[in-house]
C-alpha cells in the first residue's frame, strides 16, 4: 500500500471540515443553554429585588420600564415597587464601566422619599480579595438610609462622604459612579411624574 501524500489542499480540507463542526457544536450548545442563562438571570434579578425594595405586592419584574439615557449605553432598567396600588419605592439598575476590571453593575433600592433602601452586585470582576468586597455588609452600610441630595456618594479621596475599600479606591469609585446614576434617573422619573 502507498502512503496518501499530504497536501496543502488535504491540509486545508481537513481545517475547513474541523472549523465547520466545531462552530456547529458551538451554536448547538449556546441554543440548548440560552433559556437556562435567561432563567438564572432572571431569577438573580428576582432575589435582587426582594433585598432592595421595601415591602411590594405587585410584580416589579412585569412592571419593568426601560428608559434611554445618557449615562448608559444602553437602557436603563427600573422597577416599581407598589403595596396594594400605592407606590412605595423603585429599584433601578446603574453601572459604571471605571471599575479596576470593567463593568461593576447594581441594582438599587430607593424608598419613595429617595432614600436609598439598600444594593445588590448584579456583576462585576473586580479584583477577589480587595474590590469584591463591595458586597460586604460595612460597605454596603454606609450607603443604606441615605438620601443621594444631601449626602455627597463620592469616597472621600474625592471629597465626599463614603469610604473607599482598603486596596481597591477605583472599584469603590466605580461603586458609588453607578449609584449616583441610578439616583439620577430616580429624580428623572419623580420629576416628570411631578409634570
Amino acid at each position: 500500500m502507498s502512503k496518501k501524500e499530504s497536501t496543502f489542499f488535504n491540509m486545508i480540507s481537513t481545517l475547513l471540515i474541523i472549523t465547520i463542526i466545531a462552530g456547529a457544536s458551538l451554536g448547538f450548545v449556546n441554543k440548548i443553554t440560552a433559556g437556562p442563562k435567561a432563567k438564572a438571570k432572571l431569577e438573580r434579578k428576582i432575589k435582587a429585588l426582594k433585598l432592595v425594595l421595601p415591602e411590594f405586592t405587585n410584580n416589579p419584574v412585569a412592571d419593568l420600564v426601560l428608559v434611554k439615557s445618557e449615562y448608559a449605553k444602553d437602557s436603563v432598567e427600573i422597577y416599581p415597587a407598589l403595596n396594594q396600588n400605592q407606590k412605595v419605592g423603585m429599584a433601578i439598575i446603574g453601572s459604571s464601566k471605571k471599575g479596576f476590571s470593567g463593568l461593576i453593575k447594581l441594582m438599587i433600592g430607593f424608598k419613595q422619599d429617595g432614600t436609598i433602601k439598600n444594593i445588590a452586585v448584579l456583576e462585576q470582576k473586580e479584583t477577589p480579595g480587595l474590590g469584591t468586597k463591595m458586597i460586604d455588609e460595612k460597605y454596603v452600610k454606609q450607603y443604606r438610609d441615605k438620601d443621594p441630595s444631601k449626602f455627597n456618594l463620592k469616597v472621600k479621596k474625592d471629597g465626599g462622604e463614603i469610604d473607599a475599600l482598603t486596596g481597591a479606591t477605583i472599584t469603590s469609585r466605580a461603586y458609588s459612579e453607578a449609584v449616583q446614576m441610578a439616583y439620577g434617573e430616580f429624580l428623572k422619573r419623580e420629576k416628570a411624574k411631578d409634570k
